[in-house]
């Protein structure tokens, strides 16, 4: 990832325009600011929510509240809690997420 263009500027994202994405159980509301390739995202996952597909894109992720279980294709299941964040390449392993109580991230990707 490389960072250009981006005037030095702050986010309030309570004014960031929502977006709502069914899963197989649940919704995720994202707001979503975008810099040329760059996204970087708020989501709030619904209590109970599953994600509807196995995703490959390269996140780096942190857990601001609740709790996220990211299950990877391989088996795995690793458990964030607020202050824990994960980082994945483009396609080095497909993982899907699940938030049993709901949850919100901040996602760069």
């Amino acid at each position: 990832m490389k960072l250009t263009n981006i005037p030095f500027q702050t986010t309030d994202w309570s004014h960031v325009p929502r977006e709502t994405h069914a899963g197989d159980i649940g919704i995720a509301t994202w707001r979503v600011k975008r810099h040329g390739d760059i996204r970087v995202r708020m989501v709030d996952y619904s209590a109970g929510y599953v994600a509807d597909h196995w995703c490959e894109k390269g996140h780096i992720l942190l857990c601001v509240a609740g709790e996220l279980h990211t299950r990877l294709k391989d088996g795995r299941v690793v458990v964030l809690t607020p202050g824990m964040s994960y980082e994945v390449a483009d396609g080095a392993e497909a993982h899907r997420s699940e938030a049993p109580q709901g949850a919100t991230l901040f996602i760069v990707d």
